[in-house]
């Protein structure tokens, strides 16, 4: 197992292109081919299709490639234990989001790291709910910000804050002029939505047939900045967490009323990657973000 092969495998992997890794590598992309080629010679198959627009994995290649993501990461944070022996959290934590948490609660951990743990490099990718437990599945990220419906915490997760949902709509609405709204005044409401395949949507079906009412979506869109555009203009109302509605308020002209009977809740949860041990520079970051919610940010939590 040399580990310069490997995470060239994985290089490949997240860049999708041998020439894309050749140039970050400041070789040929030839060069790199051979090295793949003896790579899937020592393990007795293909990792990688190759197809016209780069490479992707192969059936082996997803089977092994959770595995070496965590031994890659477990060897990389060896020579960072020594030094966390003596007290210095080091490393890179891989932190997926959704959108709507990028700021302030992310924007916040960052200047925290990089005030008391410079040595904590913190790399944030962006992604719904869905994608964000295929990345933790598969190793791609060894924490994930996400929402949990569920009252009690699972599998590890952290739960953040619990927060109410919101029917969000132009400024100039009728229906969110007030400080709540019934669940009830959904039924056939042109609604803005998160694309499937989405648990908050799975959830929202159960209601409104619970409730004996028919939701009416007239776009979906994984896009919050889109979503929030489009319900200042108009073009429909969407269903939000104050996080979401603090941040778009900036740039857009909204009004939330919160939904009540039923009041519907959710909870900004910190999970985990199952693969690989948690090392000390994430327990770290969870840590600091456990004390930025404490810390203040849990007024969020509502909006008005």
């Amino acid at each position: 197992m040399d580990f310069e092969t490997w995470k060239l495998f994985i290089d490949a992997v997240e860049l999708g292109s041998l020439s894309k890794v050749a140039v970050a590598y400041g070789t040929s992309q030839p060069h790199i081919s051979r090295q793949i080629a003896d790579l899937e010679r020592e393990c007795g198959g293909r990792l990688f299709q190759r197809t016209g627009r780069g490479v992707v994995l192969t059936e082996l290649g997803l089977r092994i490639m959770p595995k070496v993501r965590a031994w890659l990461a477990s060897t990389a944070q060896l020579s960072n234990d020594i030094r966390e022996a003596a007290g210095t959290p080091i490393g890179t934590v891989r932190l997926g989001i959704l959108p709507s948490v990028a700021h302030p609660l992310v924007s916040s951990l960052h200047f925290r790291l990089r005030s008391e743990f410079p040595m904590i490099d913190l790399v944030v990718r962006e992604g719904q709910g869905a994608q964000l437990e295929h990345w933790l599945e598969t190793g791609y990220v060894d924490l994930a910000i996400l929402f949990r419906h569920s009252p009690t915490p699972r599998n590890g997760d952290v739960y953040l804050v619990e927060t109410d949902t919101y029917l969000v709509g132009p400024a100039d609405s009728h229906l969110t002029a007030h400080d709540t709204i019934s669940f009830a005044a959904l039924h056939e409401l042109p609604l803005v939505l998160f694309c499937r395949p989405n648990s908050w949507r799975d959830r929202l079906d159960q209601l409104s047939a619970d409730h004996g009412i028919s939701l009416n979506v007239v776009l979906e869109a994984d896009c919050l900045a889109l979503q929030t555009h489009v319900v200042s203009e108009g073009g429909g109302y969407a269903l939000l967490g104050p996080y979401a509605i603090s941040a778009a308020a900036k740039a857009c002209r909204l009004k939330a009323s919160r939904l009540v009977d039923p009041s519907i809740t959710r909870h900004i949860a910190l999970a985990m990657s199952p693969h690989g041990e948690l090392t000390i520079a994430c327990r770290t970051a969870m840590n600091v973000l456990q004390g930025i919610v404490d810390g203040g940010l849990k007024q969020l939590a509502s909006f008005s």
